[in-house]
């Protein structure tokens, strides 16, 4: 069989698109055996498979066991997880804000922040049918297409956290991690420490956490778009666009987010088709 890399993207169906960023539909085949870090980010992890499970290796809480996955839900995390294939890999991940997780999954987002959960263990017997109807479908489209009715279905559970929480993590994320929490809970008339509690709790990690992991996340995909684009990596430049003190300062915390300085990550990752910069990946639109 010859190699097979498939990746699309495509953004989901109004009201849906207030909770989920994206989804990214993967197909990787005829290559040999590969390690793929999934990274902190501002998003929860929804995956289905369709031909070949997923493997993790390592977990972002590392006293949580290896274990091989059908369908995975994943909360936030800090630090990276090991994920593994022998040559092949398929599947559907959609990033979910954690705004969505009371309004999707039915729960807080801190409550499943830090590890990995087989679907069924958070949504029940919804994952195995919705991921039946994934594998039976003739193409990308049509599964996303599924996916918009599927979790259309499942957006009356909740209104989400509470406004000053949803407020919050909304100026983190645009402000890319660069705002301080008691300006916000001045605005929200909180408490500093109400508004750290309560966030924590409704999205997964704590405030200052948030904000590394905001700031990291558009720190690696402005990396990954260097170096799909043949851009100079100029990790200095990079740094001080993305609000490091320096060089060093990005690179101190590439170590913490992914195990791995820059240049070493990008070397690892760059032929994983699980680590595309959606801004650059084709898009498959209605």
């Amino acid at each position: 069989m010859g190699k097979v890399p498939e990746s699309i993207h495509c953004v989901p169906a109004p009201p849906l698109d207030a909770y989920v960023a994206w989804y990214s539909g993967y197909r990787q085949a005829g290559v040999g055996p590969m390690v793929h870090r999934g990274l902190p980010s501002p998003y929860l992890t929804l995956i289905f498979t369709l031909y070949e499970p997923l493997t993790i290796t390592a977990h972002p809480d590392p006293t949580q066991a290896s274990d091989i996955y059908q369908t995975l839900v994943g909360g936030l995390h800090a630090t990276p997880a090991l994920i593994t294939h022998q040559g092949s890999q398929s599947g559907i991940q959609v990033a979910l804000s954690p705004l969505g997780a009371r309004v999707i999954l039915g729960l807080p987002a801190g409550e499943i922040a830090m590890a990995d959960f087989h679907g069924t263990d958070v949504l029940g017997p919804f994952a195995v049918e919705l991921q039946a109807r994934l594998q039976e479908a003739a193409g990308w489209r049509e599964r996303f297409a599924i996916l918009d009715a599927y979790l259309l279905a499942r957006l009356a559970r909740s209104d989400g956290p509470p406004v000053p929480v949803q407020r919050a993590w909304r100026r983190l994320v645009g402000a890319g991690g660069a705002v301080q929490l008691e300006s916000i809970a001045a605005e929200v008339g909180w408490s500093s420490r109400h508004l750290r509690q309560r966030f924590e709790w409704e999205i997964g990690l704590a405030p200052r956490t948030a904000s590394r992991v905001i700031r990291f996340d558009r720190a690696r995909r402005l990396l990954a778009r260097r170096a799909n684009s043949g851009h100079p990596i100029a990790l200095a430049d990079l740094a001080a666009g993305c609000g490091y003190f320096d060089q060093a300062h990005l690179c101190r915390e590439f170590g913490r987010f992914a195990g791995r300085p820059p240049l070493r990550w990008l070397a690892e990752e760059f032929r994983n088709v699980q680590y595309v910069d959606w801004g650059e990946a084709a898009e498959l639109t209605s």
